[in-house]
């Protein structure tokens, strides 16, 4: 088991997307990441909350526990407005367990394809279509095992689910996921944009401001 420094902050996910996020954001107070795929032998954390918040809480104290440090957890997804808000907490698994992100946003256009439009944006200069209203969702939870606290933040981030995909950086739903404001898809950005503006980035920012 590798050695968890006061340097390293471990945290509670094996999406390799959301690591490379985490430690592009911490690399800038000195911390360095571990993450869940650095120990292939602990078992995979059954999320079964019916909230963000509290599967970040089930993932950070599940992985605080075992270890005996602070664990960071975040549970994050897309709530479409057309879709009542899904695919919500089942974004990771929304086209069914072990999805991959190609899977999930191809589920995500047929779900819209089924609707009337009726939420619909005009559509961009390229002839790229707005699908629906949507909203990037991430829950943060850091877990003290010795104490048994947690302190938890919630970030945002409004836009549109376009008809096609953008943009070949980032993960998950971002080639989907247009940005009015910026006049790019979240796929199109640079890290440093991305983390400006982003769900995580948000929820982060205000985790770092408590944690002062």
């Amino acid at each position: 088991m590798k050695e968890l420094s006061d340097k390293r902050i471990l945290i509670a996910t094996k999406n390799e997307g959301k690591v490379k996020e985490f430690a592009h954001a911490l690399s800038k107070l000195g911390k360095e990441v571990a993450s869940l795929n650095d120990y292939p032998d602990f078992p995979d954390i059954v999320e079964d909350g019916d909230t963000f918040a509290a599967n970040a809480r089930i993932k950070a104290k599940a992985a605080g526990d075992a270890f005996q440090v602070v664990v960071l957890a975040d549970d994050s997804g897309l709530r479409v407005n057309s879709l009542g808000g899904a695919p919500g907490v089942y974004s990771a698994r929304y086209a069914g367990e072990g999805a991959t992100d190609s899977g999930n946003n191809a589920k995500l256009l047929a779900e819209l394809a089924k609707l009337d439009g009726a939420d619909a944006a005009e559509p961009l200069a390229d002839g790229t279509r707005l699908l629906s209203e949507a909203q990037f969702v991430c829950t943060l939870a850091l877990y003290d095992p010795s104490t048994g606290e947690f302190v938890e933040t919630e970030g945002t981030v409004d836009g549109y689910i376009a008809d096609r995909p953008r943009g070949e950086g980032g993960f998950g739903y971002d080639p989907l996921f247009w940005l009015p404001q910026l006049g790019r898809a979240m796929a199109e950005l640079s890290k440093e944009e991305k983390q400006q503006i982003s769900h995580r980035g948000h929820a982060l920012e205000q985790l770092l401001d408590k944690l002062k």
